[in-house]
């Protein structure tokens, strides 16, 4: 005899999508974050706060907001840092990862999530120096 397959969660088939009113969002079609099911993913953050850089030249601090931005998208669907199972950071040159590795182990270094790190040759705005993106898994 075999055994049935186990229920889905309740909440398996619902996709929830939330935007935090950046300026790219709209223009260009994006959420902020989406949870479907069990995980829950952020968009690419940066420092951009109000529409504006913020920490203009500190890459540890650009992070640091960054993650700060992807967390409080986070916590919108139910999630928390030690929830977070991976991370991915784009940076625009080499000399900064080690400053933004630290930032990132400041808020992650107990969760030890899966990360990348990747040099890249720009980001949308040419005073961005980092952009983090966020995954969590939620448990049913």
């Amino acid at each position: 005899m075999t055994a049935a397959p186990p229920e889905p969660p309740a909440d398996a088939g619902v996709v929830t999508r939330l935007g935090s009113g950046g300026p790219w969002e709209a223009l260009y079609g994006y959420s902020r974050v989406v949870r479907a099911g069990s995980l829950a993913i952020t968009a690419g953050c940066t420092s951009t706060v109000d529409g504006r850089v913020a920490h203009a030249g500190d890459a540890a601090a650009q992070t640091a907001q960054a993650i700060r931005i992807g967390l409080d998208a986070l916590a919108e669907v139910g999630a928390g840092p030690g929830d977070v199972v991976r991370t991915r950071m784009y940076v625009t040159d080499q000399i900064f990862a080690d400053e933004v590795g630290r930032a990132h182990n400041a808020v992650f270094g107990p969760v030890r999530p899966v990360a990348t790190m990747v040099v890249v040759a720009g980001l949308i705005d040419p005073d961005l120096l980092v952009e983090v993106e966020l995954e969590a898994y939620l448990p049913a």
